[in-house]
């Protein structure tokens, strides 16, 4: 019994969610550098849903930048942000900024917000990865690439979703139209 009662605290550790967090600083505390080097400065968007998503060109799951357009298309009237961060955190990003641009342009007519390339997990994280997973815990950190974390409009994670979960699922719609 002790074992299992012991187990469980380790995954409740692992797994925590926002209820717990603390959230000294919010994602409008942030700024992160856009795909063409100007600054976007995270508080601009303040009182919007923000979908972050980390994004590589030669992924398995780069398709749904297609979807990612629809839904940007489809909800920024009413508040949504879909961030692009595109990523060589798993080794599926070309080199330059540049190229990731206009392969986005070119292949998936994306005009939502780009980043620079930008290490998602570990020690090199940029700082609003690890503000997630301080707060949300291990299921904000990006396991694949077209991982997503939606942060609501008092600036917390609301929910995080594997890169299986496209973004026209009924699991982020569902979600979206509950916060928006």
């Amino acid at each position: 019994m002790k074992k299992v009662i012991f187990l469980l605290t380790i995954i409740m550790f692992f797994f925590k969610t926002s209820a717990t967090a603390n959230y000294e600083k919010k994602i409008y505390d942030f700024s992160i550098e856009s795909i063409t080097g100007e600054t976007i400065n995270l508080n601009d968007y303040k009182n919007k849903v923000i979908l972050v998503v980390n994004t590589a060109s030669y992924c398995g799951f780069t398709k749904q930048y297609n979807e990612l357009q629809e839904l940007w298309d489809l909800y920024k009237e009413k508040g949504l942000i879909v961030l692009g961060v595109p990523s060589n955190s798993f080794n599926q990003e070309k080199d330059n900024n540049a190229d990731i641009k206009e392969f986005c342009e070119f292949n998936f007519n994306i005009n939502f917000p780009l980043t620079t390339i930008t290490e998602v997990k570990g020690e090199n994280a940029h700082e609003i990865f690890k503000w997630a997973k301080d707060n949300h815990g291990q299921s904000a950190v990006p396991k694949w690439n077209f991982h997503k974390i939606l942060i609501n409009k008092e600036g917390k994670v609301e929910d995080t979703f594997a890169s299986f979960t496209g973004p026209l699922s009924n699991k982020i719609i569902k979600k979206l139209d509950q916060i928006l």
